[in-house]
Order: structure tokens, then C-alpha cells, then sequence
């Protein structure tokens, strides 16, 4: 399969604290990849790099063999954050539209329209953020994600401040999202302090050391397509996450 992200030997420090430490991997076309690793470690400082928001000391990071910085200025990346970050003074159209407005889109309301109904909120076009709940706010926050096309979406712990039924609702919402909707996203990158979280949703986890981070290593989960569930309850499941856990208790 077409690589779609490549990180290669990426070192960063800020001033003298040395943040995240030769670090690679790749992200193939098809694939979701999590990472995980303690608190602080620089999950969201690696996002932020392979979205051309930040730049590393050392190394490189290809988005579909260009720079990160030129994937992003050509709307090739969507971004979603920990906090939705919707302007509360726009219902949930005109925070989808807001993008499409600064690029001078034509026919922003057509396109914003599609992707609330992709995100399941096309009944709730019209409603401000204070009417939304937390869930529907990070729908229209993905919703806004996609107004460019992306063919890779980043998402810096998109569901931590949810309650948990709504957070497993969510990773159910975000699966249909990506692979039953006619979306241009190849590959996502999610960051999750969330073990179980990540083992449910992805195809390979990347594990980070303490800071300054280095790469523990690349799991692999090889439970089947569509995710259900049920699945959370499957002596596979469990083993991965303990795994996982096993490995990050090491440092």
C-alpha cells in the first residue's frame, strides 16, 4: 500500500528540554494509526510536526511525498483538536462554512450542508454551539475538518473531556465516518491517552517512552473490520491492551 505519512528521524527540543528523540514510522494509505504514551511525553508536539504547525530540530516528515508545510497549505490535512473550538455567536452551518469563507469558496453553504449530513447533523444545522452537546460539538468540529478534502486527518484527543458512553459513541461515529462515507481521507492519525481506545480503533498503535520520547514500539491490531462493540469484551482485545500497558510501565 501507498505510504501516506513518513516520519523519519524526527528529534525536537524547545530551548534546552529535549522533547521527542529520533522518532520514525510510517502511515500507509487505508490505515488509522493512535499513538499513546505517559502524559507530556510530546504526542500532540509530533502531531502538530507531521501537521506543519510545528517543525522539528532534526528529521523530516513527508505527507504523500511532499513537506508537511506544503500538504497543509494545500488543504491536504484536517485538524481536530481536544476542544471543538466552534465561534458561538455561528449555528452549526456557519461554523462549518467558516474555512470555506477564508478560502473564498464558492457555494460554502452547499458544501458545509453535505458534510453535517455526513456527520449525522443535518437536522441540526441551525442550532448554536450552547444547544449541541459535547459529542455533536466535536461532529461539527470534524465536519469543519473535512470543508478541504484532506486525504489525512489528524486528531489530537478529539473525545478525552466526553463522558464514556458518548466517547464509545463517538469512536463508533468516527469509524462511519471514515470508511462508509464518501470522504477523501486516506489515513488518520489520532492522539489517545486512551489504551482501549486506541486498540478499538485502529489498525497499529504508536508507543512513545517518557520524555524525551522515543519510540517503544509499533503494535500492530489485528482484530477484524467493521469494529463492533462487542468486540471490547474478546480475550484479544484485552490481551492487546495489556500489552500495551505492559510496555509503557517499562520506562
Amino acid at each position: 500500500m501507498e505510504q501516506v505519512v513518513t516520519v523519519s528521524n524526527i528529534t525536537k527540543f524547545y530551548g534546552q528540554c529535549h522533547v521527542l528523540d529520533s522518532i520514525s514510522f510510517h502511515v500507509r494509505q487505508g490505515e488509522f494509526v493512535s499513538v499513546v504514551g505517559p502524559s507530556g511525553c510530546g504526542k500532540t508536539t509530533l502531531l502538530k510536526m507531521i501537521g506543519g504547525l510545528a517543525y522539528p530540530s532534526k528529521g523530516d516528515v513527508y505527507i504523500n511525498g511532499m513537506s508537511a508545510t506544503t500538504a497543509r497549505e494545500k488543504g491536504k490535512i484536517g485538524f481536530v483538536f481536544q476542544s471543538p473550538v466552534l465561534l458561538p455567536w455561528r449555528n452549526a452551518l456557519k461554523n462549518v462554512e467558516l474555512p470555506l469563507e477564508i478560502a473564498d469558496f464558492k457555494n460554502p453553504q452547499e458544501i458545509s450542508k453535505r458534510l453535517l449530513k455526513v456527520v449525522g447533523l443535518d437536522k441540526f444545522e441551525n442550532s448554536y454551539p450552547n444547544e449541541l452537546s459535547g459529542g455533536m460539538q466535536q461532529r461539527v468540529a470534524i465536519a469543519r475538518a473535512l470543508t478541504s478534502d484532506p486525504s489525512l486527518l489528524l486528531m489530537d484527543e478529539p473525545f478525552g473531556a466526553l463522558d464514556e458512553l458518548t466517547r464509545d459513541h463517538m469512536n463508533l461515529e468516527l469509524l462511519r465516518i471514515w470508511k462508509e462515507e464518501k470522504t477523501m481521507i486516506s489515513a488518520v492519525i489520532f492522539v489517545t491517552h486512551s489504551i482501549p481506545e486506541a486498540v478499538f480503533l485502529s489498525d497499529k498503535i504508536i508507543v512513545m517512552s517518557e520524555r524525551p520520547a522515543s519510540l517503544k514500539g509499533i503494535v500492530r491490531v489485528n482484530l477484524p473490520r467493521p469494529r463492533h462493540t462487542k468486540m471490547k469484551y474478546s480475550k484479544k482485545y484485552n490481551k492487546l491492551i495489556e500489552c500495551i500497558r505492559k510496555m509503557l510501565k517499562e520506562d
